[in-house]
């Protein structure tokens, strides 16, 4: 039995566990992460981030699903790492944050900081955009969206908040399209209702988890997708059942900018075998 030390934290409403540790060990720390992440026996979370500080303000991190697959990158859970590195080093709006993920270098600019509640903007990469099509086991066609934003997303356009598509729900739809044989690495799945030229709403199938309140990473598929295919403003304002976050992009070639919370809730231990 070994006694684990974590902050847990939540962007949205997306939860995760922040526990420092070496990453070299990955069987280890899969097994670690599928028990802190259940919610009846355990702490509960989404995910847990684990953390290697390699400066002051920087550090290595890898995501594993509460599933216990990894993530090549959660914009959530960056976010909130970078809180918990800011909390813990005392920094200040303007200051910045720099993590390592598998999808490469990120780095997070404080907005504001107040306490344990923090808003951020973070640089997410630079993502790619091609049009694909799926059949579905009944035969049918969708048309949707690949969007990489360090990870892979389905984006799916649907005509109102209700967000069914050919008569299934988006729980339905996300989960046979997330397994698709289309995708041997599985995919996150994000249905998208266009309000305006300046905000859309959305409902998330995250890879590893299921349905979820938020995705920082699928906030910035989303919005790149309605960007490209539906000739969004650049400044666009996305609404998930956990709260709203906002995606600044230039357009090819260009890094997109995810602006929103991250609010830390508690430090504590664990065990785990």
């Amino acid at each position: 039995m070994t006694m684990i030390h974590f902050a847990k934290a939540h962007a949205c409403g997306n939860d995760f566990l922040i526990v420092e540790s070496p990453l070299h060990d990955t069987e280890k720390l899969r097994a670690q992460a599928i028990q802190l992440c259940s919610r009846n026996t355990s702490v509960g979370a989404d995910g847990v981030e684990y953390l290697e500080m390699t400066g002051e303000r920087s550090g290595r991190i890898r995501l594993f699903n509460a599933d216990g697959s990894i993530a090549e990158i959660s914009g959530n859970g960056t976010r909130c790492v970078a809180a918990y590195v800011a909390h813990k080093k005392h920094l200040a709006a303007a200051d910045t944050v720099m993590l390592q993920t598998d999808a490469g270098e990120r780095t997070s600019h404080i907005v504001n900081a107040e306490g344990h509640h923090f808003q951020m903007k973070a640089e997410m990469g630079v993502p790619t955009v091609q049009d694909q099509t799926v059949k579905l086991e009944d035969g049918s066609i969708v048309h949707g969206v690949n969007v990489s934003t360090g990870n892979p997303h389905f984006v799916l356009f649907v005509n109102d908040e209700s967000f069914t598509l050919q008569g299934k729900s988006w729980q339905e739809l996300g989960r046979e399209i997330c397994f698709h044989r289309d995708f041997p690495e599985q995919t996150n799945v994000e249905f998208v209702h266009q309000r305006s030229d300046r905000e859309i709403a959305i409902r998330i199938f995250e890879r590893g988890v299921g349905p979820t309140s938020s995705s920082g990473t699928g906030t910035c598929a989303t919005a790149t997708a309605t960007m490209v295919k539906r000739a969004a403003a650049a400044h666009l304002l996305v609404h998930a059942p956990g709260g709203a976050q906002t995606v600044d992009w230039q357009g090819d070639g260009t890094q997109l900018l995810l602006t929103g919370p991250a609010e830390l809730i508690a430090y504590g231990e664990a065990f785990v075998d």
